[in-house]
């Protein structure tokens, strides 16, 4: 048995109880390094075992193979299908017809840090991730655009690295085509973990912001306003 689990931001806290079931259920935990050592802090006598950044394949066949004959939980970050593994788990799983597996949702870095900032994504929204390590650049401006002329909240992951320390920037420089430069936008800096960090600002701020990989980025539509501090997208049932 193979559960995908999703841990929302990895405290104690933030995972379902769905999430936690499966871990407790589960003999072996496999997962990226940095995630299996925030499992590790709330479930510490548990069997783990971790890979690196970029190894997502051998993750998840080891993963697959442990399943055969015992209860396996691969977790991720948020929820397993948003850049998750859930969807490779399964692309794999043609060559394990025998184990069974479970995607185990969990609240992505959108809704969680949504609702630090205030109620950014109560109306239509799209979230798009900056890196373009598996996604063409070219296709990932054309998503900025369409979305950004839609007018649609946008929620960036992965919005910066030391390789790609600009994308934010040009991401921002594509939505201000579209977009003012006084649009109400956020971030939100080590989600629901230490060093919590969150901000409300404007995309001409938000343009010349350094931000990590850790940091998620909301750029609001033309409706988005500040109301006591918090980043409120209203949906419009006042006008009902």
């Amino acid at each position: 048995m193979l559960y995908v689990v999703g841990i929302g931001a990895g405290s104690r806290e933030g995972m379902t109880v769905a999430a936690r079931n499966a871990i407790e259920r589960s003999e072996l935990i496999v997962g990226y390094t940095k995630y299996v050592e925030l499992v590790k802090a709330v479930f510490p006598d548990k069997e783990y075992a971790s890979t690196g950044m970029k190894q997502e394949r051998e993750r998840v066949e080891f993963a697959l193979n442990e399943a055969a004959d015992k209860t396996v939980s691969l977790v991720c970050s948020g929820d397993p299908q948003l850049y998750g593994m859930a969807g490779l788990a399964y692309e794999l799983s043609v060559n394990y017809p025998d184990t069974e597996i479970e995607v185990v949702a969990g609240v992505t870095a959108a809704f969680s840090g949504g609702a630090v900032l205030g109620s950014p994504l109560t109306h239509d929204f799209t979230v798009i991730s900056l890196s373009d390590l598996l996604t063409p650049a070219e296709k990932i401006r054309k998503r900025l655009e369409c979305a950004a002329d839609g007018d649609m909240v946008i929620v960036l992951y992965n919005p910066s690295s030391k390789n790609r320390a600009d994308y934010l920037q040009k991401a921002c420089d594509i939505v201000l085509r579209y977009r003012s430069g006084d649009t109400v936008c956020g971030y939100v800096k080590n989600i629901g973990r230490d060093g919590q960090e969150s901000r409300v600002l404007t995309l001409s701020e938000l343009r010349d912001t350094s931000v990590d990989m850790f940091t998620t980025v909301y750029i609001g539509s033309s409706e988005t306003k500040v109301i006591g501090g918090k980043m409120v997208t209203p949906r419009g049932y006042r006008n009902v």
